[in-house]
């Protein structure tokens, strides 16, 4: 027995033996490993182009396409890259190299939509037959395909088509069927096809009286300037205009909205029958929305269903939605009650009943089940932190969970509204893919548990926590990163890394709680990371985001500071060795600190900051600050040009050449004030690069981050 007793240690001491040559082994990931763009960029494990047709789930490979049915988990071939190739290429039309791309859109058809790079294919997967094909120019963008009517819109350069037919001709200046208002408001297309495809409703924007602004080229042998239209706030914006066209008479015409200056006109939709244009129109201070209604046969305002404001302002991001069953009811999303919420309103726009209630928010729609009158959702009431599935019944607002209650989830809701293939990461799993009943709210079957990428590397520890606010009473949720061989005894530098501004939460209940990989990489060489999602910014409510309102980065930069406190009360961070880092809202953040509080950050590197506001676009700087006119001392309250003579400590300033969503002119008027003031930041530029640097020179900007927090805090 004792023998036996000792062959047993002699093996256990074995094994902990080699699990701990294991771990001395296993080496720490690099900026390659870490960063997209980087030649060993590991992706977590995923299945693309996985869909719905109807009520039955489609599971592209390389090679074969398989229909899975959900209740059973049956799985049928439907068909194979080989056949559908020799059916391509019998129609000379070319070959696919893969099913990850295709659609199975019809689901009472068995066809596939391919789109083969200059046209798209209609293939029979039963018959094995293509039946039909419809060309574009191969440099057409914005292609918006209709699968009722088989019309195809695109635009070339400024100008918008449909089929093969040019529907506007254009000056410079003027665009066509693109997105308008700098992509705010929700807008991320220009083009938008009647229920039948039977009519296009686009935007037309003049911008012929927008300001230009250089960007210059550096490529060409002598610098180019490139052109682009920027409106600043407080200055002449653009006019935008709302036009129908009908493929079939080839007739255009315009919505009567009157005189379009110092207007907005968003969210567009079309009424079941098409009869009728929906759009919600927002004046220029941003406190006053109108839901219109107008005549698609004359372009003439039929109603104005409801308004809506707000003493600072209101933010339409959602256009309504018509109930399947119901052709006369419709959903509206409003933020009225503190939270983002759904209405139901009549077509007379007297509202039935507020659907969803509670301090949590409502984050998307993702569609209906007409048989059972449902709507299914993502929402935060599990958590501010997450996103997970509800379906809601419409006659009584009962809401009931959908799959996992842990983590941040989207989906795609199976035609019938049946299933959901839900696609969800927590804090320890990079990503699972799950068959739900919407009936019963279970998971019926996994299609993917996906295994961490870095398993194979030393990774840091990542933990969350909540702290007060500023203001005494909100709760702010951090996440900390320590080093793998954290040591409490010791004390380490820290990184505070920061974005703060609108629509952009940092913490989540995803993966590692959303760490970045250059957040591991600083944790691995020693440093502990710190990200704290201040007041302003999302999935908080209303309240919650728009107490930044006039004074952009102050109230933030108190937040950032109870940060700051908490860090300095723990044992292992070395207060004298504090840094700071963002991006865009983030660079601004950066350098707001450096100036507001100097003696308590030793580095920083902003990128891409904006310094003054008056230098950032009409439609969301003017949402948060007004216009300079209206609040000159807000402006020069947050204008950081104004403190550059406070820096003390050691700032890198980084921005890219052809930056248009943040223009150049807010560094360099910063470096001119610090010249100015004798005080002395640093300053790298990216060539060819817009409003963030990416691809292969994305490895470049972190290795450079790093070398300087090396350099100055390490």
């Amino acid at each position: 027995m004792k023998r036996i007793r000792f062959r047993l240690s002699a093996l256990l001491f074995a094994a902990l033996a080699a699990t701990h040559l294991a771990a001395q082994n296993r080496q720490m990931p690099t900026l390659e490993d870490l960063i997209p763009g980087g030649v060993t960029y590991r992706y977590t494990d995923n299945l693309s182009g996985v869909q719905w047709w109807g009520d039955a789930c489609i599971k592209p490979s390389v090679d074969s396409l398989v229909a899975i049915n959900p209740a059973t988990g049956k799985q049928t071939l439907l068909a194979t890259r080989t056949t559908l190739n020799d059916a391509l290429t019998k129609a000379q039309l070319g070959t696919i190299s893969h099913f990850y791309s295709v659609q199975t859109p019809w689901a009472d058809r068995t066809h596939l939509l391919i789109d083969l790079r200059g046209r798209y294919v209609v293939y029979d997967w039963d018959a094995n037959a293509v039946l039909g094909q419809l060309d574009y120019p191969r440099d057409a963008a914005n292609r918006d395909y209709n699968l009722a009517s088989n019309n195809v819109a695109y635009t070339i350069d400024n100008n918008l088509y449909v089929n093969d037919r040019q529907v506007t001709r254009e000056p410079e200046g003027v665009v066509c069927g693109q997105t308008v208002h700098r992509n705010e408001f929700g807008i991320d297309k220009g083009t938008f096809w009647s229920p039948k495809g039977e009519l296009l409703a686009f935007y037309r924007m003049d911008e012929r009286m927008v300001t230009q602004y250089p960007l210059v080229d550096i490529t060409a042998r002598v610098g180019e300037v490139n052109w682009v239209r920027y409106p600043m706030a407080g200055m002449t914006g653009h006019k935008v205009y709302v036009g129908i066209y009908n493929p079939q008479t080839q007739a255009t015409l315009y919505l009567n909205t009157g005189d379009p200056t110092d207007r907005y006109f968003t969210n567009i939709s079309w009424a079941p029958d098409a009869r009728s244009l929906y759009l919600i129109e927002l004046n220029r201070d941003q406190n006053h929305a109108k839901l219109c209604q107008y005549n698609a046969e004359t372009g003439e305002r039929m109603a104005t269903l409801f308004e809506e404001t707000h003493s600072k302002y209101v933010e339409p991001l959602h256009p309504i939605l018509f109930l399947p069953w119901d052709s006369h009811k419709f959903i509206y999303q409003s933020r009225r009650d503190g939270f983002n919420h759904l209405y139901l309103y009549d077509t007379t726009g007297k509202l039935l009943k507020q659907l969803t209630q509670g301090d949590w928010l409502v984050r998307d729609i993702l569609g209906f089940n007409r048989a059972k009158k449902e709507i299914v959702i993502a929402s935060t009431e599990q958590s501010p932190l997450q996103s997970n599935l509800y379906k809601v019944n419409i006659q009584n607002g009962k809401r009931t969970l959908l799959g996992n209650a842990d983590g941040v989830h989207s989906a795609l809701l199976s035609g019938g509204g049946a299933y959901l293939i839900d696609r969800y990461a927590s804090p320890v799993a990079p990503r699972n893919i799950d068959l739900v009943d919407v009936r019963s709210g279970k998971c019926l079957r996994n299609l993917l548990t996906a295994s961490d990428p870095y398993a194979d590397f030393v990774m840091p520890t990542v933990e969350t926590g909540t702290l007060t606010a500023a203001d005494g009473k909100t709760e702010l949720y951090y996440r900390i990163t320590k080093p793998a061989d954290f040591d409490p005894s010791k004390k380490y530098p820290v990184i505070i890394y920061v974005y703060g501004g609108p629509h952009a939460q940092m913490i989540t209940n995803s993966y590692r709680y959303g760490v970045g990989g250059w957040h591991i990489y600083m944790a691995n060489r020693g440093y502990v990371v710190f990200t704290l999602d201040n007041r302003g910014s999302s999935n908080r409510g209303r309240e919650f985001e728009n107490v930044t309102f006039r004074h952009l980065g102050v109230e933030e930069c108190k937040d950032q500071m109870c940060g700051v406190e908490y860090l300095k009360s723990l044992p292992y961070i070395d207060a004298n060795r504090i840094g700071v880092h963002g991006w865009s809202f983030g660079g601004h953040m950066t350098t707001a600190l450096m100036l507001r509080y100097p003696e308590t950050f030793k580095v920083g590197v902003s990128g891409g900051p904006v310094i003054d506001w008056a230098y950032y676009e009409v439609m969301y700087g003017e949402r948060y600050m007004d216009t300079p006119q209206s609040n000159p001392d807000g402006y020069n309250e947050c204008n950081l040009k104004n403190l550059a003579g406070n820096l003390r400590g050691h700032l890198l300033l980084i921005h890219d050449d052809h930056d248009d969503t943040c223009v150049p002119q807010h560094t360099l008027s910063f470096i001119k004030a610090c010249v100015d003031a004798r005080t002395y930041p640093d300053l790298f530029i990216y060539p060819g690069h817009k409003h963030n640097v990416m691809g292969r020179d994305r490895v470049h900007l972190h290795e450079k981050i790093t070398r300087y927090f090396d350099d100055y805090l390490k």
